[in-house]
């Protein structure tokens, strides 16, 4: 699970960032010393869990939980703060657990604990699906939702989505295996969203395309797909 950091105290991080060493499911992935920079480390990493002081300059923790929770699908956030009082406005905020600085770590294991012994099979399926790609040497991520093909061409894949498109590391078989019930094969070289497909239309020289919705493109559909296709309609 990816894990962000936010404090303004440079010692707070540091020493969060070793008593967390000991749980290698948390992978480290980011700090923030202010409220600004961790909504954008929000943006950039897509954290599982944030673990956030609530007494920071500028915009509080209470304050980057609440702009958080209007995401469409928010981290879990772990306050950390030296003043015990802010846990009724960090229940409000629904938030996953509480730290009290110093953050000791039996209170680390407790909280851990009561996060309900979260795994990243658990976190991941509180998500909805998405589909991970490399940008300029950063993860970032689409929802499955927002697919509408993938194609494979030459010796990478290619992701077609609402607003963009990516290459991907991953084989068409094996992105087949992963969602075997979002992704519908039409063709040796094309994955679609199922959600996405509309219609299934003849050609002028007798072979069969799809249309897909928010796609102005039609994709060919092979023989051996075309009844699989239909049987989706």
């Amino acid at each position: 699970m990816k894990v962000l950091i936010v404090d303004d105290e440079p010692l707070a991080r540091a020493r969060l960032q070793r008593l967390l060493a000991h749980y290698p499911e948390y992978q480290h992935v980011a700090q923030a010393s202010s409220g600004n920079e961790a909504l954008q480390q929000v943006k950039l990493q897509a954290p599982d869990i944030v673990f956030l002081d609530v007494d920071m300059p500028a915009m509080s923790g209470l304050e980057v939980a609440t702009q958080l929770n209007k995401l469409p699908v928010p981290p879990a956030i772990i306050f950390v703060t030296a003043h015990p009082e802010h846990a009724l406005d960090a229940l409000q905020l629904s938030a996953a657990g509480y730290l009290v600085k110093p953050v000791t770590e039996q209170n680390l294991a407790n909280t851990i604990e009561q996060l309900g012994r979260l795994t990243r099979a658990h976190v991941h399926k509180q998500r909805p699906a998405m589909i991970s790609y490399q940008l300029a040497g950063v993860t970032r991520s689409v929802a499955l939702a927002e697919v509408c093909y993938v194609i494979a061409e030459d010796k990478y894949t290619r992701l077609i989505f609402t607003h963009g498109e990516a290459l991907l590391d991953q084989s068409l078989k094996q992105l087949e295996q992963e969602y075997p019930t979002q992704l519908l094969r039409i063709h040796r070289k094309i994955l679609i969203n199922k959600s996405r497909l509309v219609a299934l239309k003849k050609a002028g020289d007798g072979s069969h395309v799809v249309a897909l919705s928010d796609c102005s493109c039609l994709l060919p559909v092979s023989r051996r797909a075309y009844k699989t296709v239909k049987d989706h309609l």
